[in-house]
């Protein structure tokens, strides 16, 4: 029943969003860092993106009529190859929004650019909606990034490298707080080191031979201080792409640092299982992330 209703509740989000047209931001109005002539932008029938040159922030409002205050930036999966915008990022907002939160779903820099473009997108965005935040009708303080595989990756830099220099670029915006004040990540590409890493986002991000120093900079498991926000990791014991020691090396490390954390690892479910409803328990993650959030109080009412 409640499965039921959460489907009936994303289908009349999906709705009012397609009814009007999605407000997006550009990141970097002022000029691309870096910028290349790459040729156009690509989506495929699946509504993968890839092959990006302009940077964005795609809004999906809160379908209530009081949004709770809570933003979350989503960055979908796809090996810094591509995007999977559809089914790890319009889907996730249609469904936050259900729980009365904002959602700017991210279309961040891929391996043509390769490192620090992402991370530069990402907090980027954070300091975007952070900065917004009035315009938005969130609340500062309650930013999250929430992202899959290798947009978990992307997330995960920014809960732990939201100081780093190649992370500005000198704008007036870099003096805003780029740190996310928690994480969502599911089935997140964690550590650039063998035999746990995905070979294809860490190619595609650092290139065929990284420098050492690249390597342990970005296995973000060795990243992790007080400081990273609170976090809810999600992964499965069947993810034969993503291998699950990418979640428990990142718990490990934000216990270690004492840093607030969950994670749920399920017996059943695909690398990329998305909001599927065929992978038993692990199906019901939405569940657990909404008991998450809102024992974090990030699902509260906003205060007048």
């Amino acid at each position: 029943m409640k499965k039921l209703l959460l489907t009936a509740l994303m289908t009349a989000a999906a709705t009012l969003a397609a009814a009007t047209e999605p407000l997006v931001i550009p990141l970097w109005p002022e000029g691309v860092p870096g910028a290349k002539d790459i040729g156009a932008e690509l989506t495929d029938e699946t509504g993968r993106i890839a092959n990006v040159s302009v940077p964005t922030l795609t809004v999906y409002p809160a379908a209530v009529d009081r949004p709770n205050g809570t933003a979350v930036i989503v960055c979908p999966g796809g090996a810094y190859m591509r995007l999977s915008n559809l089914r790890e990022g319009v889907q996730y907002a249609n469904w936050l929004s259900t729980l009365g939160v904002t959602t700017f779903v991210l279309k961040s820099r891929l391996q043509e650019f390769g490192h620090p473009a992402p991370l530069q997108d990402v907090l980027r965005a954070v300091r975007i909606v952070r900065s917004r935040a009035a315009e938005f009708k969130i609340n500062p303080a309650r930013v999250g990034v929430m992202g899959s595989s290798a947009g978990g990756h992307l997330a995960a830099s920014a809960g732990t490298l939201f100081d780093q220099a190649a992370g500005k670029t000198g704008a007036p915006l870099d003096t805003t707080s780029a740190r996310p004040d928690f994480l969502i990540l599911l089935y997140p590409v964690i550590t650039m080191d063998d035999p746990f890493a995905h070979a294809g986002s860490r190619k595609a991000l650092l290139g065929a031979t990284p420098q050492p120093e690249l390597l342990q900079l970005m296995s973000l498991e060795k990243q992790v201080t007080a400081a990273t926000p609170p976090t809810l990791l999600i992964h499965t014991q069947e993810d034969a792409t993503v291998p699950v020691e990418n979640s428990i090396v990142f718990y490990q490390a934000l216990t270690r640092a004492q840093v607030p954390a969950e994670m749920y690892l399920f017996e059943h479910g695909t690398h990329g299982m998305g909001l599927k409803a065929e992978f038993g328990t692990a199906s019901d993650w939405t569940k657990r992330a909404e008991e998450w959030l809102r024992h974090r109080g990030l699902l509260a009412a906003a205060k007048p």
